[in-house]
C-alpha cells in the first residue's frame, strides 16, 4: 500500500472512532409524596460492534449508552483485532456525559485515551459549558506544527464534544425512524480538531442483530474540516471530497435519540465499515411521586 492511502486508511478508521462516540446517563425521579406525576422515560443501550476494511474484520468494541430525562451519558472501549493487530495493535476508549435541556442534549465533560503498541498513549479532556469549551487538553502535550491551521477562541464556541455528535434527538412526536431525522448538522470539537459534520437523506432499510430487528434510516455523512488540521494532508483532502459515506441510525428504546448501528467511509483499497453485532436497547419508566 502506498503511504498516502495508507494515511487516508488510517484516518478513515480514526475518524470512524471520533466521530461516533459513546455516552450513558443516569437520572432520578424526585419523590415528594405518594401521589403520582406523569411517568418519566428513560433509555438504555448496550451495543458491540466490529470494524472492517475491505470485509477483513479489524477491531471490536462496545458502547454503553443510558439517557435520562435530565442527564445522559456514555462509554465505549474497542481495540484492533486480526490481522490489523499484527502490524497496529491498539486500544481506545472515551466517555461523555452531560445535561437533557428541554429534549436537547448539553455536554459537560469528554475524555478519550488513545493507545497503540507503536505510540505512547494520548488522553483528551474536554470541558464544555453552554456549548463552549471551557478547558481543553491534551496529554503528552503534541509538538508544534506550523502548518496546522489554529483553533481560535471562536471555533471553541457553540460546538459539541464527538461522542454528543453521534447522538442524534429527533423532534416532534412522529416516528423518529423518518427522513426528518437527516436534517441534522454540527459543529464539532475533538481535542485537537474543529469540524462540521452534516447528514442528508437517502433510504430507509431494515437491519438484524442480537437485540434489534427493525427500521433504521440512512443518511449520507458530510465532513469539514474548519480549524485544527493541516490542510495538505491527503487523508483530510480525501474524507472532506467523499460524498459517499452513510451513517445508519437506530433508535434507543424509550427516547427519541437515534444513534449509528452501522458506518461506512470509503477508502482507497475497500470500504471500512462500523457495525452493530448485538444492540440491545431498553425503555426504563419510573414515576415520580407528590404529596
Amino acid at each position: 500500500m502506498l503511504a498516502r492511502d495508507s494515511d487516508v486508511v488510517n484516518c478513515g478508521l480514526q475518524r470512524i472512532g471520533r466521530i461516533f462516540g459513546g455516552v450513558a446517563a443516569l437520572a432520578a425521579s424526585v419523590i415528594i409524596g405518594l401521589a403520582t406525576v406523569p411517568a418519566q422515560a428513560q433509555g438504555r443501550l448496550d451495543a458491540h460492534y466490529e470494524a472492517s476494511l475491505a470485509g477483513i474484520l479489524v477491531g471490536k468494541g462496545s458502547w454503553t449508552i443510558e439517557i435520562a430525562d435530565d442527564q445522559y451519558s456514555a462509554a465505549a472501549d474497542g481495540g484492533t483485532t486480526g490481522i490489523l493487530k499484527a502490524f497496529a495493535g491498539g486500544h481506545g476508549s472515551g466517555a461523555a456525559q452531560g445535561r437533557v435541556v428541554n429534549g436537547l442534549l448539553a455536554p459537560s465533560s469528554y475524555l478519550a485515551t488513545i493507545a497503540s503498541d507503536s505510540k505512547q498513549s494520548e488522553t483528551i479532556r474536554i470541558q464544555l459549558a453552554a456549548g463552549n469549551i471551557k478547558e481543553s487538553t491534551i496529554e503528552p502535550e503534541p509538538e508544534p506544527n506550523p502548518d496546522r491551521l489554529p483553533v481560535t477562541e471562536a471555533h471553541r464556541k457553540g460546538v459539541i464534544d464527538p461522542m454528543t455528535g453521534s447522538l442524534i434527538h429527533v423532534a416532534g412526536t412522529a416516528d423518529p425512524i423518518s427522513p426528518e431525522a437527516c436534517a441534522w448538522s454540527a459543529a464539532v470539537f475533538d481535542g485537537r480538531m474543529r469540524y462540521d459534520l452534516k447528514l442528508g437523506f437517502k433510504r430507509l432499510e431494515t437491519v438484524k442483530a442480537k437485540g434489534y430487528q427493525g427500521p433504521v434510516v440512512v443518511c449520507a455523512l458530510y465532513f469539514a474540516p474548519i480549524a485544527g488540521y493541516v490542510p495538505d494532508r491527503a487523508a483530510i483532502k480525501y474524507l472532506a471530497a467523499q460524498r459517499n459515506m452513510e451513517v445508519w441510525l437506530a433508535p434507543i428504546a424509550g427516547t427519541r435519540v437515534l444513534v449509528p448501528f452501522k458506518v461506512l467511509v470509503p477508502t482507497p483499497i475497500g470500504m471500512a465499515a462500523l457495525q452493530a453485532t448485538q444492540f440491545v436497547s431498553t425503555a426504563v419508566v419510573r414515576t415520580a411521586k407528590t404529596q
